[in-house]
């Protein structure tokens, strides 16, 4: 696996070596012992899988306190822009987003450490989105900053007239209003 850490410290694109032939193909999605020897000890005790349809615009979502969560992503169908954006108040890059396209293709992956809120726009005709994660879903800790926040100005590369939300994600505050980790 090839690791390469973003522009955002902490924030990492690993991507597999896979075996194609003609039965098709073979790839090591998650290695402990390589991960932990390149990023660090995370202890993921969750699978968790999305479908999603094209324009589905997920998140920019994160948990506060004890229940915040360090995700690894990855798409088994389709292609989406996926976003990490550094809440940490005491962060040099605070405000600051990752965008990777991830696809079925490139089976490439990204770690996104606790601090950050995450989403995804789905650009396929649908896309299926895997992501370990290393703690628990906490629906009192569950809080979001809205897609399209001027200050972060994320580049979702999609007509907005295209872009589908759920009611929870219309409402999400600016990043000056939400609360975010010191």
């Amino acid at each position: 696996m090839i690791f390469t850490e973003q522009k955002i410290k902490g924030v990492w694109v690993i991507e597999p070596k896979v075996f194609n032939d003609a039965r098709g193909y073979f790839f090591e999605a998650f290695r402990q012992d390589e991960f932990e020897k390149n990023v660090g000890k995370v202890n993921f005790i969750q699978d968790n899988e999305s479908k999603s349809s094209f324009g589905v615009l997920r998140g920019l979502h994160y948990q506060k306190g004890e229940f915040s969560q360090a995700k690894l992503v990855r798409v088994v169908k389709g292609a989406v822009m996926d976003v990490a954006v550094d809440i940490r108040k005491s962060s040099p890059t605070f405000g600051q987003y990752v965008a990777v396209e991830l696809t079925e293709d490139n089976k490439k992956q990204l770690f996104i450490p606790r601090g950050f809120a995450h989403g995804f726009v789905v650009r396929s005709q649908e896309a299926i989105f895997t992501y370990k994660v290393d703690n628990i879903y906490a629906p009192k800790c569950e809080a979001g900053i809205i897609y399209n926040d001027p200050t972060i100005n994320v580049a979702w590369n999609i007509d907005p007239s295209q872009v589908l939300l759920s009611p929870k994600d219309t409402t999400s505050p600016c990043l000056k209003d939400a609360e975010v980790f010191d």
